[in-house]
């Protein structure tokens, strides 16, 4: 049995903070939390004490990644121009990288060819990773948004079967392309690619085999299709129409009154190609806030996920930035964290094992130079990652 006590001068525990901490650490696994102690256990488990300024949190959670994107100026040419080994080589350090800022565990939302189940596998540690939990291709149209990742299936025929696939390769989650996307020409983020019929046809079979479903939507009826048909994620919400942002009240209820999550996509580094993000978009980031202001106020459930991967801006450990974003966008700096701790766990159903520190969850970590909800950029003042009760340096092979 491996244990270890980890002590902190303050801890987030994926809801709210508390003052010094002594977290035990049991065979990957917290197996107790005791708070303002005068001492520390007498018990001969080692201590790992990072001093009087050091923060405690879970490990962040990336809901939106591509670990297949290489977060270069031409994603696309670069993927086609790579064989599946090579690929699985650049994955693995995509995830590395993004380990390495705190984030331990992603969502993969769209690879080649189910790679990223490939990623895990080989010589390589368990906890030389973070947890990756994939979709495999996402479900789009012929010539539809990321087709080239070859998730093509139409009619209620072959969606059921591309739902099935999916199930089968062992996927924690079923990815559908409902609007066309920036990335992909000839498609309109603006213009669904399924009807709400196909859509509820993907759901239905999804939930029937137990496995959740993220849509890909940026116009506001390809969202409203997501929220009819019980999506459990709309990634984007860009609720773009005729040019502008539309969100009309009737949705946000909807919204607001559904089990479905928003995922925001947020985070970039500063000072990177600004001409790697469409100027639409920018033209209407001011506009798509305020309406996830008022999804907020409704009590609508949010997340961050970053996008990770999908151009130079965004790098597979971009999600702190993604943190630091919402809160200067008028949201609280608690309901920031634990938008990519513990309500992120939720929305990629590990919310009963990840995203709190408490005793049961996994014992996935970081712990920062000093308290964050002063400033969140102190997330990427890294002083230590554990991935499964262990260092990530101590992982590396």
């Amino acid at each position: 049995m491996r244990s270890f006590h980890l002590r902190t001068s303050a801890m987030f525990d994926g809801r709210s903070a508390t003052g010094p901490t002594v977290v035990t650490v049991t065979d990957g696994v917290i197996s107790a939390v005791q708070h303002d102690l005068g001492k520390l256990p007498d018990d001969g488990v080692p201590v790992l004490d990072f001093g009087v300024d050091a923060f405690l949190m879970p490990g962040l959670i990336d809901p939106h990644v591509h670990l297949a994107f290489d977060a270069g100026t031409d994603v696309v040419a670069s993927l086609s121009g790579a064989d599946d080994a090579t690929l699985v080589q650049r994955m693995r350090a995509a995830a590395r990288r993004a380990l390495a800022a705190g984030i331990t565990t992603v969502r993969d939302l769209g690879d080649r060819n189910f790679l990223a189940s490939a990623v895990t596998t080989g010589p390589v540690p368990a906890t030389d990773l973070p947890e990756i939990l994939f979709a495999g291709p996402p479900i789009t149209t012929s010539g539809g948004h990321c087709f080239f990742l070859g998730g093509i299936a139409e009619g209620p025929e072959e969606l059921r079967a591309a739902v099935r696939e999916r199930h089968r390769r062992g996927c924690h989650v079923v990815k559908v392309m409902d609007s066309g996307g920036t990335m992909t020409a000839g498609t309109d983020p603006e213009v669904k690619q399924y009807s709400r019929s196909d859509l509820a046809v993907i759901v239905e079979e999804a939930h029937a085999l137990g496995l959740p479903v993220a849509v890909h939507a940026h116009g506001t009826d390809a969202i409203a299709d997501a929220v009819a048909v019980g999506a459990d994620s709309v990634e984007h919400a860009s609720f773009f129409e005729a040019g502008e942002v539309r969100a009309p009240e009737d949705l946000l209820n909807a919204i607001a009154d559904s089990s479905t999550v928003v995922s925001i996509t947020l985070g970039t580094v500063p000072g990177g190609p600004t001409s790697q993000l469409p100027a639409f978009v920018l033209d209407r980031l001011d506009a798509m806030f305020a309406v996830y202001r008022s999804l907020h106020a409704r009590g609508a459930r949010l997340t961050i996920g970053s996008d990770a991967g999908i151009n130079a801006l965004k790098p597979h450990d971009v999600l702190p930035y993604g943190v630091q974003a919402l809160s200067s966008r008028g949201f609280d700096t608690r309901e920031a964290l634990a938008a990519a701790t513990s309500v992120a766990a939720t929305v990629c159903g590990v919310g009963h094992r990840k995203g709190a520190i408490v005793p049961g969850a996994d014992a996935d970590l970081l712990v920062v130079r000093k308290n964050p909800l002063d400033d969140l950029a102190r997330l990427r003042q890294v002083l230590a990652v554990f991935r499964a009760g262990v260092r990530v340096p101590d992982a590396v092979p």
